[in-house]
């Protein structure tokens, strides 16, 4: 049994830094998870990302946790603004997540939505699942990401029972 342990990191040492990121790519595409927009408004203008790097650190004081890729382009406005909304999405919301996913311009993203506000501005979507309204606390350094951790200062719930979820590298409805 050793030796097969043995064999395997022999294997993994000969692998390429690219080959283990593609491995760790196709491995991660089978954990599935909700799709969520994420959005900021604030001095440095209006922007948003799709995302499934996101979960729940702690109930007391209700905090999230958001992974923002470094070449985003709404990277640098988030930063800036220290503001997001989590917009958790329902299963109809599939043509918009691909908006906020790609290369399409922030304009033609956000006129895709019905978006209101709370408490920080930052566009919350009217038809969420759940949207968290979130001041950035703080930023850890996480690789090609930046680990956000979020205070929600408020959320917005509404009814709806079927969410969009991404699963091996599909949306799928849960």
């Amino acid at each position: 049994m050793q030796m097969m342990s043995l064999e395997k990191e022999a294997e993994m040492e000969t692998k390429t830094a690219e080959q283990r990121s593609l491995d760790y790519r196709n491995a991660m595409a089978r954990l599935g998870a909700a799709v969520n927009i994420v959005t900021t408004n604030g001095a440095a203008g209006r922007a948003g990302f799709a995302a499934t790097a996101v979960c729940s650190v702690s109930d007391n004081p209700p905090t999230l946790l958001v992974c923002l890729n470094r070449n985003a382009s709404a990277y640098k406005v988030v930063k800036t603004n220290g503001v997001i909304c989590v917009n958790t999405l329902a299963a109809h919301h599939e043509v918009l997540s691909t908006l906020f996913g790609g290369k399409t311009p922030a304009d033609e993203r956000f006129a895709a939505g019905s978006w209101g506000v709370l408490e920080t501005g930052a566009p919350v979507l009217e038809d969420a699942l759940v949207s968290f309204d979130c001041r950035i606390r703080e930023a850890h350094d996480g690789g090609t990401h930046d680990i956000l951790i979020c205070d929600v200062v408020g959320m917005k719930i509404n009814a709806g029972d079927e969410a969009l979820m991404y699963f091996n590298r599909r949306y799928r409805v849960l």
